[in-house]
């Protein structure tokens, strides 16, 4: 028997949305790296980018636990001497909801040019509405 081996135009991809209103950062952010990579399909190739498309709502309703909140640091740099920014993750969640969510899921995912390709399946809106309706997307739910 040959070992089935699925090609880049065999893919299906569906469209989920996926509300994170009182759900943790991190627990969310891992699930949603899975469905991106494919790994809830059963054709899952680690070489291919097998995900499908995710839809988050209300990233500005997000929960951390602990101290979090005033402790964890987002850090820039400039490049140039003393060009180094941290912004506390209470102020960037105020300002732009959207990179919280980003960042953490991109973290997660593969480094290089098939994480950064399976990134741009990943919309994040700080509110409820979303402007992909006409994909029908489907409402996922994590345990």
């Amino acid at each position: 028997m040959d070992t089935y081996m699925p090609s880049a135009s065999s893919i299906e991809r569906k469209w989920y949305v996926v509300d994170a209103e009182g759900q943790t950062l991190g627990r969310l952010a891992a699930n949603i790296a899975s469905v991106l990579r494919g790994k809830n399909k059963p054709t899952y190739t680690p070489f291919l980018d097998m995900g499908d498309y995710v839809i988050v709502v209300n990233a500005e309703k997000i929960k951390v636990t602990g101290k979090k909140m005033d402790q964890k640091m987002y850090i820039t740099h400039s490049g140039y001497v003393g060009g180094q920014k941290q912004v506390p993750l209470k102020e960037k969640l105020a300002k732009k909801p959207e990179s919280v969510m980003e960042h953490a899921v991109k973290g997660m995912l593969p480094k290089g040019t098939l994480g950064r390709q399976m990134a741009k399946k990943l919309f994040v809106y700080a509110g409820p509405e979303h402007k992909h309706a006409a994909q029908k997307p489907e409402e996922l739910k994590f345990d």
